[in-house]
């Protein structure tokens, strides 16, 4: 399997281009959606509020984060898992709103994956500095579905290689609106986000914010 980039190409108006087999980066996805997605993303954080979660080895990760959806991402002493209750609350995440979920479907299908049931949202806030080291997404039960990734507010370098941790490397520039969706073949790919560079987006802020959707259940 070539993770080279391939040729950029354009299906029904969407402009993407292959990062890898089954694989792909959607440029400006969201269009006008932004301030809609913000709006939303201000609703979820009351209910739910950012934190830093901690590796199971203790460590602090970088990353600010909450979730939304039937299930969330936790990390902690005990490991890493999804969950239906909010850990600092005892409460269930709350409901993903139908934008999120209008979306994450729409990118999916875009990249060929049609069907797509999104059941967790993780909303991922980095700080200038913040960064994600290089990892696979597999503590979800259904391998057979996507990730799709929406990339708002300060750009990043998007870091994707192949299904074994030392694989070659390729750089995607993410820019605010971008989507990326990877499964099949490239499902346990391993990614990662450099450490996002100082700037201003004139909607966020100085801050990037990620959505990543999954089928974790």
């Amino acid at each position: 399997m070539s993770f080279d980039l391939f040729a950029t190409s354009s299906d029904n108006g969407v402009t993407k281009t292959q990062l890898a087999d089954q694989a792909w980066h959607l440029p400006n996805f969201i269009q006008n959606r932004d301030n809609l997605l913000k709006a939303l993303l201000n609703e979820l954080i009351q209910l739910a509020p950012l934190r830093k979660m901690k590796t199971p080895s203790g460590k602090l990760m970088s990353v600010n984060m909450t979730c939304c959806g039937d299930v969330g991402w936790v990390s902690d002493a005990l490991g890493y898992r999804y969950q239906g209750t909010d850990p600092l609350s005892n409460l269930s995440w709350p409901v993903m709103p139908d934008l999120f979920n209008a979306l994450a479907k729409e990118a999916a299908a875009a990249a060929g994956f049609e069907n797509f049931e999104p059941d967790s949202c993780l909303i991922n806030y980095y700080s200038v500095g913040a960064r994600l080291s290089m990892h696979q997404d597999k503590d979800e039960a259904d391998f057979s579905q996507p990730i799709v990734s929406v990339s708002l507010g300060l750009p990043a370098t998007f870091l994707f290689a192949g299904l074994q941790r030392n694989s070659a490397q390729t750089r995607i520039a993410l820019h605010h609106g971008d989507v990326v969706v990877w499964g099949g073949a490239s499902r346990l790919a391993y990614h990662g986000v450099l450490p996002v560079e100082n700037g201003m987006h004139d909607l966020f802020g100085s801050q990037r914010i990620n959505l990543t959707f999954r089928k974790a259940c």
